[in-house]
Order: structure tokens, then sequence, then C-alpha cells
């Protein structure tokens, strides 16, 4: 394939369409590349990261843009550029790498490599001048040019050194001998439930921000899987005092976030992560994924406590998508910037005077309710002269107070947003991601479900359709990225595959339509014949996928759940919706292969402590035959994270066997209820498995 900049329609991703300009000979991923630098003797550089990434942006004007430090990189290094959405496999990888040199990782990420790609020296953002202990890019270039001419022998040492550390950080170390996780839990152990649930939650608590709310020091992420385990604990020891102190924890950080700048309070979803404690400045890019999770966390709060701000919130991240985010065809863009006019934040933040000129009804003047709208907005929304944000002030609420105000607060709420329609947006990333839109439209179809709101149930449906029309090919293997105008490239991963199954399977469950449950069980046949480890697990990549230098196998929760537990947990629910215990089977050997890790380190593998608390709990079945929407609404009035749902059209798995009539069936651990057609029985049953 050619440089990058010589030909950008041949690039889908806006991440290295953004870098056509760029006075650096960029090439995309791919064997021309590398083949380049072995005929030459050249190091690769490799660059990393993604559209939305504020310091990306950063080191491209300071670095790629300038004359001097292009010519270095030209004259002595052949130049990749990666975006790490469309090519996560390549990014855990040099990930890797990075960690194990800087202990740290991030983006921008910078790392260097021989032409049989193995890595030898990286990090992330370097600065154009030497500062504050840190060495220029250029610096650094001029030093690994001088190793790879003088110091062969080094550099070689170091690649084989960081190559063996890859492949290390890779496997999952269990301790020998240690007791099976469901062993523990079952004869012999304590047999409760709550074993896995409640030393997660003490570690939650060492963690957590009593005054802020959220877990761990600034910067804060919004982490919605580690407010569900709250949550979910919280549910099993209701009228307990460590139910109590879990449901605290989340309550306090889904209000925090939900008042603090991370939150966009005009038009609704969540900025990436907080830069201090307070959720206040956030990093102001939009990620489609933490739109998801947070709208899950959001979803499961409301459904615990009731509290009307939680549905708003989520109502706003509905909005926010579904107006912002989501193409004409159904499928949903990744992210928008933090910057426009090339300022991060711009278009976010207000002064007292742009209040006042927004809230102003036209050329006619103020009329006599002007003043009041300006009053009540600035004092609502915490605006100054001073403001809390390079003179500007980012919008914000008081902890713990309402979300929604008095009359000329919601007045001058739409005034605002309909002034900032006028700004310059950030840019728009408007590729459609496979796994991104598999995770919004699982956690839509559950809100969707739980609100009964059926503008939601067709926008998930809508997204379901997009994903099966337009990203697989024609031999059935499924595809990461689409883009507007180019299709779909790249083979998807374990991580898009896990998360079909789940939005497949979520899909079914609320339309009740058995098309969705053949879509999840042809995706779980592929990714188990694709990615699965026989030794425990999945693979990032498929077995036909281009090999790198190492097979990461992805356990570990990051931004977004790892790709294992969300494989886990999918596979767990399809095994309960179809009766096929081979997926039960598989999503049990991934909780084994994690192994004792879930007790001793919870929070890093929050997503895989809830399935193997799942499994070990035991999940419901709740099926309801024939024709009774009374006791639908029923099974979908609370939160049961340990059940699944079959109504609508049978399909051959054995929850629809000898079941007729119009009447709702609950069992769990193979032990069933007595059939009932009366809302308040089922009601009364549910009540009993909602933990």
């Amino acid at each position: 394939m050619p440089l990058i900049r010589d030909t950008p329609e041949e690039e889908l991703s806006p991440y290295l369409r953004q870098h056509t300009g760029n006075p650096v000979n960029w090439y995309p991923w791919g064997d021309e590349a590398f083949d380049r630098a072995r005929r030459e003797d050249r190091p690769v550089f490799l660059s990393i990261g993604y559209s939305a990434c504020h310091w990306c942006h950063v080191m491209a004007h300071e670095s790629f843009e300038d004359p001097v430090t292009a010519a270095a990189l030209n004259a002595s290094f052949v130049s990749v550029k990666v975006d790490r959405e469309e090519r996560p496999d390549v990014d855990a990888v040099y990930m890797e790498a990075v960690q194990s040199i800087t202990g740290s990782g991030g983006w921008p990420m910078s790392v260097f490599l021989t032409p049989d790609r193995r890595p030898f020296y990286g990090g992330t953002y370097f600065p154009p001048d030497d500062r504050q202990g840190m060495p220029s890019f250029r610096t650094v270039l001029a030093a690994l040019t001088n190793a790879w001419e003088h110091r062969r022998h080094e550099v070689e040492e170091q690649a084989d050194e960081l190559s063996d550390a890859i492949a290390a950080r890779s496997v999952i170390h269990t301790r020998p001998g240690a007791p099976s996780v469901f062993a523990a839990a079952g004869p012999g152990g304590s047999g409760r439930p709550s074993d896995l649930l409640a030393p997660a939650v003490d570690d939650l608590a060492e963690r957590f921000d009593p005054i802020w709310g959220g877990f761990g020091a600034a910067p804060k992420f919004p982490q919605p899987t580690l407010v569900d385990l709250a949550l979910r604990h919280s549910l099993r020891h209701r009228g307990e005092e460590s139910g109590a102190r879990s449901e605290h924890m989340a309550v306090l950080t889904l209000e925090a976030m939900a008042a603090g700048g991370i939150h966009d309070h005009l038009g609704g979803g969540f900025s990436r992560y907080s830069t201090d404690t307070q959720w206040l400045v956030p990093h102001f890019e939009k990620m489609l994924y933490d739109q998801a999770g947070l709208l899950r966390a959001f979803l499961h709060g409301w459904q615990v406590t009731g509290q009307p701000d939680f549905l708003r919130v989520v109502e706003g991240i509905v909005g926010y998508v579904g107006r912002d985010l989501t193409g004409d065809d159904g499928g949903v863009y990744s992210a928008e910037d933090a910057d426009s006019e090339g300022v991060e934040g711009r278009f976010y933040v207000w002064t007292p005077g742009q209040i006042a000129e927004a809230v102003s009804p036209g050329p006619d003047g103020p009329g006599p309710h002007t003043a009041e709208v300006c009053d009540a907005v600035t004092a609502w929304f915490g605006v100054t002269a001073v403001g809390n944000f390079e003179g500007h002030s980012i919008l914000r609420r008081p902890v713990g107070e309402p979300l929604v105000g008095p009359a000329a607060v919601e007045s001058g709420r739409r005034l605002l947003f309909e002034a900032r329609t006028a700004r310059v947006r950030p840019g728009l990333d408007g590729k459609v991601l496979t796994e991104w839109n598999a995770m919004y439209a699982s956690a839509l179809a559950e809100a969707a479900s739980a609100t009964g709101d059926p503008a939601w149930e067709d926008a998930a449906v809508s997204i379901g359709e997009f994903l099966c029309r337009h990203l697989v090919d024609a031999d059935g293997r499924w595809l990461r990225s689409w883009q507007p105008g180019g299709g779909a490239r790249h083979l998807a991963f374990a991580a898009d595959y896990a998360w079909l199954v789940d939005c497949f399977t979520r899909l079914g469950e609320l339309t009740g339509r058995a098309r969705w449950t053949r879509c999840a069980v042809d995706t779980a046949e592929a990714l188990l014949a694709l990615f699965r480890d026989d030794h425990g697990g999945f693979f990032t990549t498929g077995h036909d996928a281009e090999p790198l230098i190492v097979r990461t196998k992805e356990v570990l929760d990051g931004a977004t759940p790892s790709a294992n537990a969300v494989a886990a947990l999918s596979l767990a629910r399809l095994g309960a919706v179809t009766g096929d215990g081979r997926y039960t089977d598989a999503a049990r050997q991934v909780v084994e292969t994690v192994g004792d890790l879930l007790t001793r380190h919870p929070t890093a593998f929050a997503h895989t402590v809830l399935t193997a608390d799942l499994l070990l709990n035991g999940l419901t079945e709740v099926v309801i035959t024939g024709d009774r929407p009374d006791l639908l609404d029923v099974a979908r009035n609370r939160w049961l994270p340990g059940a699944v749902l079959a109504w609508g059209e049978p399909t051959d798995s054995p929850l629809w066997q000898d079941r007729d009539g119009d009447r709702a069936y609950v069992c769990r651990n193979h032990v069933c209820r007595l059939p009932t057609d009366d809302a308040h029985t089922l009601d009364d049953q549910l009540a009993e498995v909602a933990s």
C-alpha cells in the first residue's frame, strides 16, 4: 500500500486521514512498510492513537507537522500510523512494551521497532523541546538513530528482552494449586453466593472517594462496571449494613458524575474522564463506549433507587447518541473530538456574557423575563466571571441537588443549547465499530425493555439491523470497522464477537423475535471456532488473522470490560436462553482461567467477577408463553441481573418444551416455581430471585 499522505482515499480511518497532510512519510500498518525497513535496514517508528485524542493532536501539531522533525523521521526511520480503534490487536501488543519500559501507557503511543516488528524503545507523548526531565522527540530520534547505527547489539538485546516481556505479560499468572473458583464457593466453602462480591466491594471501599464518589485518585474515569458491582451487592444485601454501604458508593458516584462537568448538561452524554477529583474538568472528547457503559450504570441506578434524575441522565445519553452520533442508515459513529477551532473544550464552556447573549430573544432587545432567565441559568450552573476553566465556566451542579430546575432554568437551558448549535462542533470520528455499536445497542435494548420506550426499541433494533447488513462479509465473517462511502474492513476481534452475542441475545429478549437468538447462536459458534484457546479463554485475534509477535489474550478490564469477561457473560446468558451447556461451559472455563485473581485483584477483573457470581448463584430463567403483556411488564419492572427472559416466538430451547398457555414460568438452578397467570404472584416470585 502506498504512503498514507499520497493516497488518502486508500485509508478509511479518520485518524489516519488526519495525518495525510503531514510532511512525515507515513505508512499504514502492513507488509510494505516493514519490507522497506528490512531492505533499507531502518528502524520503524510506530505511532498509535485515535481521532478524538487531544494529546495525539498536540504531538501531531508540535512534531509531525514540523518540517525539521519530519525530515529526521524520513531520513532514518520508516514511519507507521495505526488507529488503535481499528486495530486494537496491534495496540495491545505494543502497549505491553510501553508499559514494560515506562510502567504506564496511554496515547499517543510512540514505539520503535526492528524491521521484524520487535519493539526496542517506546513511550507516549514526547514534547518538541526538552522539558522537566522529559527528552524532546527530536532528542529521542537522534539518540535512537545513533544506537541503531553504532550500538546495534544493544538494540537487538533490548528487542529480545521486550519481546519476552510482552509474551510474559500476555500470560495469566494464577497461583499453582489454587482451588477452583467454583469448588471454593460450593461444598466445603461457605456456599454463599456473595463470596465473590463481598471482597470486591471491600476492595472498592478502600479506593472510594467519600466526598466526590468514584474509585481512585485523579484523573477519574467513570468505570461503570464498578458501579454495577456495588449495585449488584446492594441488591443482595438489602436491609444490611454492607448493602447500604455498597449502594451509597454507587449512588454518590452516579450523582457526582451527573452533577459534574464531565456530564454535558445541555446536550446529554459524558466526556471521557475527569482531570480532577470533582468530576469538574474533563478531557472533552465523547466516546461511544462511555455512553454505552454509563447508560447501563445510570439505568441500573434508577432501577435500584428510583431516583428520577438517573433516568433523566439515561434519556440525555440516548438523546445525544441518537441526535449527534447516529448516521442516517442506523450505524452509530465512534466519537467526538475534545477540540474545536483548535481549542480544547471551546464548544462546551461559557462566560456570563455568552449566556446573556444566548438567552436574549433577538434583535428587538431583551424581553421582560430575559434578566430572570439569565440570572437563573448562571446561578444554577455555577457560571462566574472568573470561571472554573481557563477563564470560562464548565457547567456543573452541586452534588445531590436536582438536575432539572424551575421553569426559568429549563427555558434558559433550551436557549443555551440552541445557541451552542451555532458554534463550530468538535470533529466527528465517523467510523462505525462493531464492538462499540453492539455494546451500545445491548445497553439500549436493556433500557428499552426497562422503560417500555418504543422509540428506544426501534433504535436498538436499527443498530442490530445495520450491523447485520454492513459488517459481515459474504462468508459470514464479522468485520471490525465500517466507514460511510468506504464500506467495512479489518477482521473483527474477540471483543466484537463477544459484544455481538450479548447484543443479539438482548435484542431477542427485548423483541421476542427468534431471529435475534439465532443470530446470537451463530455468532457464539464463530466465537468458539475462531478465538477459543484450548487452555482456557479467548485470544484477541482469530485463527485466520494476521500473526503478530505475540497472540494476546485480553483479560484485564480497562476503559471497557475485557473481551474474555464479555465473552463469558454473554455465553453464560446465551447458554441459559438456549439450554446449550457448551456455552455455559465455555463461560465457566474463562472464569477458571482467571482463577484466584478474582479474589486477589477483584476490581481489575470486575466484569469477570460479576459473571462468576452469576454462574455460582445460578441464572434465573423467565418464560412467558402466549399473549400476556401484563406478565411481560412485571418481568421488566425490576432489575434482574441474574435472569434471562424468553417470550414471543418460541425457539427449540428447552425453555419452551411442554410450556404453553398464557402464563409465566420462573426457574432457577433447575428448580421451577409453579407456573402462574397472576401478575402479583409473578412479582413475588421474581422478588425472591432479584439479586
